[in-house]
């Protein structure tokens, strides 16, 4: 004698999105290298142009921004784009954070 399962029939209540819902845009992410009194300049604008191609020229106009006012956004993207920008530079060992874009 064969059993056979017994259908069961469910019903689920599903929530319906409002049409007065507004899609809230995805804000960028920024990466933000600030300043350190370990790294030379040289090394921090070398690793900028290793990371990201930036021109020679980029690169250092970075760097003294971290130099003279503390901190300089470097990149700016997905969410998942900023934390591996953020892992990069610490693995060069550059202070790093990201935060979204205001």
């Amino acid at each position: 004698m064969s059993l056979a399962p017994a259908e069961v029939e469910v019903e689920a209540e599903v929530d319906e999105p409002g049409t007065d819902e507004a899609a809230v845009p995805d804000r960028p992410w920024v990466v933000i290298v600030w300043n350190d009194p370990i790294n030379l300049m040289s090394y921090v604008a070398f690793v900028f142009q290793k990371l990201f191609g930036y021109s020679k020229e980029k690169a250092h106009k970075l760097m003294l921004d971290v130099h003279h006012k503390g901190k300089a956004v470097v990149s700016s993207g997905t969410r998942e784009r900023a934390e591996l920008d953020v892992f990069r530079l610490h693995e060069h060992g550059l202070w790093a954070t990201m935060q979204h874009d205001t």
